[in-house]
């Protein structure tokens, strides 16, 4: 088994998303704290790809955003090969060696710069390059790399399909020579076949340059085709966790299940499919015991009343009182 390159221990972080003080003051209200992660703990070994899903507001992106500094921790750990990414000069060189990939290609870049600059930002910040020859040199070999021409450097982003964008971007992540890189939604905002491309030559770059990948996605059906391993997030926590056939194969949590219904498969082409239902409950009033009971059909009144602990199960770790009870 590959070492631990980055390792989660109970991470949390909340929002203050409370009215201005006045508000509160004039109308008597509390403040209201939204647990964005709440407990979240998990490792990605070395040249894996750790896949995080779950719909919309379930806190994934802002563990991405955790694990690169966007946002300090309320809680918790995060380490990197050993290294407590806290303040430090320890842990802003441990950084440098991990680069995110965000969600829209065209919002990420700087409309104002060529791609050149673009391109050549980390490395100067990061002084890999000492020459202006060096350093177009190195833009012209990234650009090539994912797929865009050497003369593409001296247009703007604007003259870019959103594929060739995302080009780009995955460009200036690679100009700063990461070993792991968070890839927060790549492709959701691409048409299909162009996901596809992406995927293919993120695939690529990480058999040819050793990567390792966090990946964010709300679509089971992207994983699929790029993760080794997959995590399942529910209202800012870790339902389950396992290699990516274990999850397609048996899926444990009621939840998962619920996601892999949701999934367009031409086999079930005529048969009635069973949508993932209910709606995600209020964040800032999440319900008593295990999160997920009000639109689970398996729930008791445990689950009611008692939050699951992720533990193993298998092959699998799962927060579920039903599959601990083995009803599941």
């Amino acid at each position: 088994m590959a070492e631990a390159l980055l390792r989660l221990q109970d991470l949390g972080r909340d929002f203050d998303v409370s009215r201005p003080w006045l508000n509160r003051v004039t109308e008597r209200l509390p403040r209201q704290i939204l647990h964005a992660v709440d407990g979240v703990s998990f490792e990605v070994r070395r040249g894996e790809t750790l896949a995080l899903v779950g719909e919309s507001g379930c806190g994934k992106s802002t563990v991405a955003r955790l694990i690169v500094g966007l946002h300090a921790p309320s809680r918790g750990r995060i380490e990197y090969q050993g290294v407590a990414l806290d303040r430090g000069e320890a842990a802003r060189r441990v950084r440098r060696r991990m680069q995110m990939i965000f969600q829209d290609p065209y919002a990420s870049l700087n409309p104002r710069w060529r791609v050149r600059e673009v391109v050549a930002e980390p490395l100067r910040v990061l002084r890999l390059a000492s020459t202006e020859a060096q350093i177009d040199a190195r833009v012209t070999e990234l650009l090539q790399q994912v797929g865009l021409a050497a003369e593409d450097a001296e247009k703007y982003p604007h003259e870019f399909s959103g594929g060739q964008r995302q080009r780009i971007s995955i460009a200036r992540a690679l100009s700063g020579k990461p070993e792991f890189l968070v890839c927060d939604e790549p492709t959701s905002a691409l048409d299909v076949s162009v996901q596809a491309q992406i995927l293919n030559l993120m695939t690529d770059l990480q058999g040819r340059l050793g990567l390792t990948y966090l990946f964010i996605s709300h679509n089971l059906a992207v994983v699929s085709h790029i993760a080794d391993r997959i995590g399942v997030m529910y209202l800012g926590r870790l339902v389950e966790i396992a290699a990516a056939e274990e999850i397609f194969a048996r899926p444990r949590h009621p939840y998962t299940r619920m996601l892999l219904d949701a999934v367009p498969d031409l086999e079930m082409t005529g048969k009635a499919r069973t949508p993932v239902a209910g709606e995600v409950p209020n964040p800032l009033e999440p319900p008593a015991g295990c999160a997920f009971h009000p639109r689970c059909p398996h729930a008791s009144e445990r689950c009611r009343a008692e939050r699951p602990q992720l533990a193993a199960h298998g092959a699998a770790r799962v927060a579920c009182h039903a599959v601990e009870e083995g009803r599941l």
